[in-house]
């Protein structure tokens, strides 16, 4: 079956795809099919700026809906029809651990980023990394992804999260009212929106490393603009018993 290509690429006269688009309704059902795939979405967001608009409105948000459904009710249930910082950096923030380089965000070795298979996202875990006065704020964050034997560093642990609504949060009035600073250069991975230290802000509970099984004078954690959150522990080791257990 040959199918028609309807839309025209009004955004660059020199895109590959001068010659017309297929409908929105059938690129669609193609995704839904390929289970929307994150590398092909990503892959065809590069081919056009109208394909990049079509992948940000439908493709992104539709992979999260997939990938994480309970978690994308409970962050659309104050009633907005968009995510904090688009549906791309939510979607990426899914799949992607953004590592650490040499004096950057973290001031620690150089560990590259990449992407896992699987992240489990806790609203419950992320009740330990608020202080007892925001938590009625809703924060989900994932479980450390494990960098082990990092030289003098350890065995390091990198967390990501997101805040529900985060405009209107109790953590986001407290760092405003601390004061608190804003990196000078480094920018959320995510979306690229600057990022609070929330370290320097003193707003990291000790309930954050019990959470992660870390050493608590080794945990540090950034909130971007948009209420994303990443961040970086060094874990502890595991005793003989676990070591055994885990065998």
């Amino acid at each position: 079956m040959i199918l028609t290509k309807q839309y025209r690429c009004i955004h660059s006269a020199s895109c590959v795809c001068t010659k017309g688009h297929l409908t929105e309704e059938i690129i669609f059902l193609v995704f839904n099919h390929l289970n929307w795939n994150p590398k092909l979405i990503a892959a065809l967001s590069c081919s056009c700026k109208w394909f990049d608009d079509l992948a940000k409105r439908v493709l992104w948000k539709e992979f999260c809906k997939t990938r994480a459904p309970k978690m994308m009710l409970d962050l659309q249930s104050s009633g907005s029809h968009s995510v904090d910082g688009n549906w791309r950096a939510l979607g990426k923030l899914l799949i992607y651990c953004s590592g650490c380089k040499k004096d950057g965000l973290f001031n620690s070795t150089h560990i590259p980023g990449h992407f896992v298979y699987r992240t489990r996202f806790s609203r419950t875990s992320g009740k330990s990394f608020l202080l007892p006065q925001c938590r009625t704020d809703v924060l989900y964050v994932s479980d450390p992804c494990e960098h082990l034997d990092q030289g003098d560093e350890g065995d390091i642990g990198f967390f990501r999260g997101i805040f529900k609504s985060f405009a209107t949060s109790k953590v986001r009035k407290m760092l405003i009212k601390r004061s608190a600073p804003l990196h000078p250069t480094e920018v959320c991975p995510y979306c690229k929106a600057k990022l609070w230290n929330m370290l320097a802000a003193k707003m990291i509970p000790s309930s954050a490393s019990c959470r992660l099984g870390a050493y608590e004078d080794c945990i540090e954690y950034y909130v971007c603009l948009n209420g994303h959150v990443l961040g970086i522990c060094t874990l502890l080791p595991l005793s003989d018993t676990d070591e055994a257990s885990e065998d």
